[in-house]
């Protein structure tokens, strides 16, 4: 997967984006996202909410947009930015957003305004180097200007933002302030010494070990989901996942039984967990990440967002349309297809579940609503 996953939509957004990023919030204070005309039924939305006074979704060119009713959805003016903004979580009606540039956002209004806490200022997306010779002589920090994949808070002050090359921000004032966070501490490896043989080889033949599928050092985090009992679970490209047991204190790094990206995570009780991703692959624990069971989805559509819902179940959506319910923790997945109202089965990227039947779901096409049939 590329730096830019957003459960595949976000890696587009960032190619055609790529010199729209500023370099600092200083200079960023003026640039507002534009309010577009039927951007609700066009344009990518990535993200979406439940806020104590509205719903909340966030997508492309900094578009934010709300609704009370979470059917008729109108456009935030005078968001800070223009990134595209990947994720977003409340509490109460404290929200924050996340997004390209490792742009951060926050509003305490329920997403009526929104004032910029966090832009990456070694992204530099868009000026000119003014000296290469200098610049070329810095450590490449890939970190920086990298994008935020999802933002997950525990209360109003206490929160983890993630994103790619094992980028994850901690706050504690509410997102005024984040420190980075290492997950992946690098051991110290022994030099072999300057007259050690080299191991004998002609450099092009290679045996059945070469072509494995090697662990990623720094995987890109795309999902972060918090549960009741302070557990916190991240799952990522190829397989990882890391875990902590105590609000995000400590974190340990996990492999999961599927070796291919997950982009999403559910908290189904303080140790149920479910997390899915590429080619349909669905993976259940009751025991916080310690051993993991995969569900039989019927599809190898790629899958990239989801909810819980009540007594174990869950709703997830992703490529074509597909939505996938399990109505509770004893019940066969469902799968259906959303279709808009164009007869488009778009990727869909969120859902926001509205009781056990109905869900409002968002993508690449915008939102719409979806209804399981019996």
């Amino acid at each position: 997967m590329t730096a830019w996953t957003k459960r595949w939509l976000g890696a587009a957004l960032a190619a055609g984006m790529a010199g729209t990023g500023l370099s600092a919030l200083a200079s960023d204070a003026a640039v507002t996202a534009e309010v577009m005309p039927l951007v609700t039924t066009r344009s990518v939305m990535l993200d979406i909410t439940e806020a104590a006074s509205r719903g909340v979704m966030v997508g492309e060119r900094g578009h934010v947009f709300v609704s009370e009713s979470r059917t008729d959805w109108r456009q935030v003016e005078g968001v800070p930015t223009r990134v595209t903004l990947t994720a977003v979580d409340a509490v109460g009606d404290t929200v924050w957003a996340v997004g390209h540039d490792g742009t951060i956002i926050k509003s305490t209004d329920g997403g009526l305004s929104w004032a910029l806490k966090r832009q990456d200022a070694g992204s530099r997306a868009g000026e000119p180097i003014a000296d290469e010779a200098a610049d070329a002589s810095m450590e490449w920090d890939p970190q920086a200007g990298a994008p935020l994949l999802d933002v997950a808070f525990f209360d109003e002050q206490n929160g983890f933002a993630i994103g790619a090359f094992s980028l994850m921000l901690h706050s504690v004032d509410g997102g005024e302030t984040w420190e980075k966070v290492d997950v992946n501490p690098q051991a110290e490896v022994d030099e072999p010494a300057d007259d050690e043989p080299a191991a004998e080889g002609d450099g092009w033949t290679f045996d059945e070990s070469d072509l494995e599928l090697q662990e990623e050092d720094d995987p890109h985090l795309n999902a972060i989901v918090r549960t009741p009992s302070g557990l916190m679970m991240v799952v990522g490209e190829r397989g990882s996942a890391y875990r902590s047991r105590d609000r995000g204190a400590t974190w340990e790094r996990l492999q999961l039984p599927y070796a291919g990206s997950m982009f999403g995570v559910i908290a189904l009780g303080s140790e149920h967990l479910v997390a899915f991703g590429l080619r349909g692959h669905v993976l259940e624990t009751q025991d916080g990440g310690t051993s993991w069971n995969e569900l039989d989805t019927g599809t190898e559509l790629s899958l990239m967002g989801g909810a819980a819902l009540d007594q174990g179940g869950f709703v997830i959506v992703g490529a074509n349309g597909i939505v996938l319910r399990r109505e509770n923790a004893g019940a066969a997945i469902e799968v259906g297809t959303f279709v808009n109202g164009n007869q488009e089965t778009p990727i869909l990227a969120s859902v926001l579940p509205r009781g056990s039947q109905t869900f409002i779901v968002c993508g690449e096409k915008g939102v719409g609503e979806y209804r399981m049939t019996p």
